[in-house]
């Protein structure tokens, strides 16, 4: 068997990670028995610079076909912040309704934590997080004194909502961003949260601001509320965003799966990567489990470090074992994280932030070697 799956290399280190990362997913189907043909989309800050386009329809179209994307980072100083992010990786999570960001935090043996007294034990859960909704559907702007107003559109595959707004405003400038949860985006992230929940320790906790914002972050309470209660095996908890930030810190061993909405998601999965080594290991994955999804780490593209080969490249090989797990190959996606965790725990092949010397190349030739030693 051999998966077709498209790679954006992207900006910065991107190119630089994905190579490693191709290298590792290789060596796994190689050993495993199927193969990749990967095919390279030029999206980014370069192909923006040259062509003035950001991804046009035809491209979604022609990436709609496949089961899976690869990505390596977006992100350019040259290009305005939020044009690249907005016009490509969020456009094409829209297009692809892709709803769930999901985001193992898990400490590999070997790996340093800066929490005192936790170790791999007590630092291994996953978090869900809604990745089309809250806050971060596009829908803001500016208003100068006086009367203005502005409509807004959102078009996703479950629904087609439209807002009108008048401003009359006796400030100088406002600046304004409206987020919206809905019933079907919220009940089907927290199914799926709870089902993973089922197929891990039984234990759900949600996220949520309820007692401040309580129009949309209330609603949200109220529907994992109506959904528990078709999982009664699923012990459940409720957090506030800022109470959850310290229990991150202080009782990482009290979570198993997270879901939250996707402002907080993105805010605590930051905090999450780093009690887990750092953003060099912290992979993530896009999902739309009927549709296509993409995998990519979490981190940006780090353009003071572009062709220096020395960034970390295991937050992109580990979301390429995710990929894998996503296209079936679960024994091969298994054998890439061990041996990740097989090269931690030895500890001679590094990179400078885990404190080493090796280059970003010299840690993907001893992961895939690994591979294909287990």
């Amino acid at each position: 068997m051999k998966y077709k799956v498209p790679v954006i290399p992207g900006d910065g280190i991107g190119p630089e990670i994905i190579a490693e990362g191709e290298k590792v997913l290789e060596a796994a189907a190689e050993k495993h028995g199927f193969g990749i043909e990967w095919t390279e989309y030029l999206l980014g800050a370069e192909h923006y610079l040259k062509t003035g386009e950001l991804v046009s329809e035809e491209t979604l179209k022609e990436l709609s076909a496949y089961q899976a994307i690869y990505l390596g980072a977006i992100g350019d100083p040259r290009v305005k912040p939020g044009i690249l992010e907005k016009g490509v990786l969020l456009a094409m999570r829209f297009y692809f309704d892709q709803y769930i960001n999901l985001r193992p935090v898990k400490l590999l043996e070997g790996v340093w934590t800066p929490l005192k007294d936790k170790g791999p034990a007590e630092i291994d859960f996953v978090v869900v997080r809604e990745n089309t909704e809250d806050l971060y559907m596009g829908l803001g702007g500016r208003a100068s004194s006086g009367h203005s107003r502005k409509e807004f559109e959102v078009v996703r595959a479950l629904y087609k909502v439209k807002f009108g707004l008048d401003v009359d405003s006796d400030s100088d400038e406002i600046g304004y961003q409206l987020g919206m949860v809905s019933r079907e985006g919220t009940e089907r992230v927290i199914k799926y949260a709870f089902d993973l929940a089922m197929a891990r320790d039984k234990h759900l906790s949600s996220v949520d601001k309820a007692n401040v914002l309580s129009d949309i972050y209330g609603f949200w309470r109220e529907i994992f509320e109506e959904v528990s209660s078709n999982y009664p095996q699923v012990k459940t908890d409720f957090n506030f965003v800022d109470a959850i930030t310290m229990w991150f810190v202080k009782n990482p061993e009290w979570f198993d799966v997270v879901v939250a909405p996707n402002m907080f998601g993105d805010i605590i999965t930051d905090l999450g990567a780093m009690i887990q080594g750092g953003l060099g290991l912290a992979p993530g994955a896009n999902l739309n489990p009927q549709g296509t999804s993409m995998f990519e780490p979490i981190h940006g593209s780090a353009p003071k470090y572009k062709g220096m080969n020395k960034i970390n490249p295991i937050a992109t090989i580990w979301s390429g074992a995710l990929l894998l797990e996503h296209l079936g190959q679960r024994d091969a996606a298994r054998d890439v994280v061990l041996a990740i965790e097989q090269n931690l725990r030895e500890g001679k092949v590094r990179t400078y932030d885990l404190g080493g010397s090796s280059t970003t190349s010299e840690v993907g030739d001893d992961i895939a070697r690994l591979v294909r030693s287990l």
